[in-house]
């Protein structure tokens, strides 16, 4: 066991584990549920003499510090910022300077631990970590952040190979080195780091919690500086009452929060608006089962589970054993139905849903689950040769198989299932519908449980009534709806939480020279932040067109650009674009726009070349070196700052409808509410 283990093993003896609820967030993220350790080392051991917190009405988190973090700043800092981060992430990088800044005007009065969350979707984030964290049991502190330096100057460059040169230049012992990153050593420690940012609902990068105060994202300086010099007003005021210097952050944390406020409570900053509706946990969906399906348990189990996963998700994975032990307690009473949603930022989650639709149509359920149960056993490793592989050992006919791959084939019915999930609001993976009742993420078994046990309830009564058990899913669902119910805020429109506040105007200030279309005097200015790569961004370009149709000069669209970080080609996409802008105007560019939404799938260097080549008069050769020197990314990354810098949180594709957010592919009807009160307010 590492040291880092046994410190965890310790502290969890210690203090204990407690368990949260299900975590979840809108757009096309994973939900999971999390078991987060609250692991009492020196801070909260410390404070169990101190004087306690005012009651100041300021919302905390208490997030335990330990001697497991790295961290830099002195012991008896007024303000302790967490700080949970991965190395990949580019925001991560970009908030750097921010931090040293404030270490340096905050010299003595703050310090800063550190905490691993490395996403999903950053492949070469984990391995970087198990680096870091093997650098902090080597050599301490100062090894951590020599080698954390590293990592950030240079994210572009993570394989295996420049690991292992980062940590010969910090002179760490190589053998030691080998064996961490091979055995994937520290993942106990920051598998707790990332169980914890879940359980306080900070998902993303970077995450901080000054003083136990939650911070979200890149924010400027000024952000932190509000926060900070109130922090350590009210530290001081402790100080003088008589907390000791090193107490104060336990004392200050000691009865904060450890999870999230329930959406359904959270607090409504309008009192003249009534609270949003939340999502409805009795409502029962219509979820019709049309065609041949992979399942598991007989056509007449009294309880269905339709469950809509993606081979290439974490948490997917992680439920798969619940999914089985339910099996296997209620027998035949109980049947699971498969449904594809993979999602878009799983680069191989659609050639692994249509490897297993392939060997569906070659030998029925059996073979499916076959394949089924090699995806999730090999997530990391869904190559194209890999799942040729596992077609083979399960004997599939391989012309079939690689023709399917090849050709596509099942996307049609993989899609008519993702727009099924999407319709019943089940964006993010697992999903589950229980005889038709929602139940999102990994939960534990016990929440299955509670639900399937309270629809065999329901269903034994049908059968006592005369319903054959072979209808009882049938009849269950008949009446079942198709859209998102809510409950609560009964004025309130059915809104799903964490959309933006309608009311919120962002000060984004629209460029002098971007690409555009419509009035340049126009009343209404419609800035689309929006990605090359990003199938919704393509989705709503009839709807634009529409927009300019119907309202002609008095709107004007502003092209701004946010590639999404897990969106590979879409950063190279946008310089491409912009350089052909600069070389054509707004003609060019919109040709080019259109024909990058045409070919999403082929962006490559070679592709965009080609591309530039076909809109005419673009000079190759300063194309070609526009992408070699990568000389509009500055240009695109100042977009993507600008919408930080506002406040506002963000998707692609996002409107800024004269400042006001309209979030995602939206139908028209939902554009012209918004530009028809843009229009009255410049009238």
């Amino acid at each position: 066991m590492s040291r880092g283990s046994a410190i965890i093993a310790i502290m969890i003896a210690f203090v204990g584990g407690f368990a949260i609820g299900q975590v979840t967030g809108g757009g096309d993220d994973d939900g999971s549920e999390v078991t987060a350790v609250d692991v009492a080392g020196r801070g909260a051991a410390e404070g169990a003499g101190a004087a306690a917190a005012p009651e100041d009405g300021i919302e905390r988190y208490r997030v335990p510090v330990t001697d497991a973090q790295p961290s830099k700043g002195p012991e008896d800092a007024l303000v302790t910022i967490v700080h949970w981060s991965e190395f990949q992430c580019p925001f991560c990088s970009r908030v750097r300077p921010t931090i040293s800044r404030i270490m340096n005007e905050y010299r003595g009065k703050v310090r800063f631990v550190w905490r691993n969350n490395p996403l999903p979707f950053h492949q070469n984030a984990k391995p970087a970590a198990i680096l870091a964290m093997e650098a902090f049991e080597q050599g301490g502190a100062d090894k951590f952040w020599e080698v954390h330096d590293l990592l950030f100057e240079n994210q572009r460059a993570l394989a295996r190979a420049d690991l292992e040169r980062y940590a010969e230049q910090a002179g760490l012992n190589m053998a030691q080195v080998r064996a961490a990153l091979d055995n994937e050593e520290h993942m106990d420690v920051i598998g707790a780091d990332q169980r914890l940012a879940q359980s306080l609902g900070a998902r993303g990068t970077p995450a901080f919690f000054i003083n136990g105060r939650q911070l979200m994202g890149a924010q400027p300086f000024e952000r932190f500086k509000e926060v900070i010099d109130d922090e350590i007003r009210r530290a001081e005021a402790l100080v003088e009452r008589g907390t000791p210097a090193t107490q104060v952050y336990a004392a200050l944390t000691r009865n904060g929060r450890t999870s999230p406020p329930p959406p359904a409570a959270a607090k409504n900053k309008n009192p003249e608006r009534p609270a949003r509706r939340q999502p409805d946990p009795n409502a029962v969906y219509k979820v019709e089962l049309t065609g041949e399906l992979p399942q598991r348990g007989p056509d007449d189990a009294l309880v269905t589970i339709v469950e809509f996963s993606d081979f290439e998700c974490p948490f997917c994975g992680r439920v798969e054993p619940t999914i089985n032990s339910i099996l296997e307690e209620y027998g035949r009473d109980v049947r699971v139905v498969w449904m594809n949603n993979p999602l878009p930022f799983h680069r191989n989650a659609k050639p692994a849903a249509i490897a297993a639709l392939e060997a569906f149509e070659q030998g029925g359920s059996e073979k499916f689950w076959q394949m089924h149960a090699k995806l999730f056993e090999n997530q990391r490793g869904l190559t194209r040769e890999n799942l040729e592989r596992f077609a083979q050992e399960i004997g599939l006919n391989m012309a079939q198989f690689r023709a399917a791959l090849d050709n596509e084939e099942h996307a049609d019915a993989i899609e008519q299932q993702q727009g099924l999930a999407r319709g019943l609001g089940a964006t993010g993976t697992p999903s589950f519908f229980i005889n038709g009742r929602n139940l999102r993420g990994a939960q534990p078994l016990e929440r299955f449980k509670a639900v399937i046990d309270e629809e065999l309830a329901k269903a034994r009564r049908l059968v006592e009534n005369g319903t054959p058990r072979s209808r009882v899913y049938a009849a269950t669902i008949a009446d079942g709806a198709t859209s998102p119910q809510f409950v609560g805020g009964d004025d309130a429109p059915a809104a799903q939480p964490n959309r933006p506040d309608p009311d919120q105007r962002y000060e984004i200030a629209v460029p002098r020279n971007a690409p555009s279309l419509g009035g340049r005097n126009a009343r209404v200015v419609i800035q689309e932040f929006s990605d090359f790569q990003c199938p919704f961004c393509g989705r709503v370009n009839p709807t634009i067109e529409r927009v300019l149709e119907e309202y002609g000069d008095q709107v004007r669209i502003v092209w701004r650009d946010y590639p999404l970080p897990f969106h590979q080609q879409a950063h190279p996409a946008a310089q491409a674009a912009r350089e052909v802008f600069r070389q054509g105007g707004n003609e060019k560019f919109w040709a080019y726009h259109e024909m990058l939404f045409e070919n999403q799938r082929a962006l490559s260097r070679e592709n965009l070349e080609s591309y530039a080549e076909r809109v005419g008069g673009i000079n190759m050769a300063q194309f070609r070196a526009a992408l070699d020197n990568e000389t509009h990314k500055a240009a695109v990354d100042a977009d993507m700052a600008a919408v930080r810098e506002a406040g506002a949180r963000i998707g692609t594709p996002s409107f800024f409808i004269n400042g006001r957010l309209v979030q995602g592919a939206q139908p028209f009807e939902a554009f012209k509410r918004a530009i028809d009160a843009a229009l009255e307010e410049a009238s």
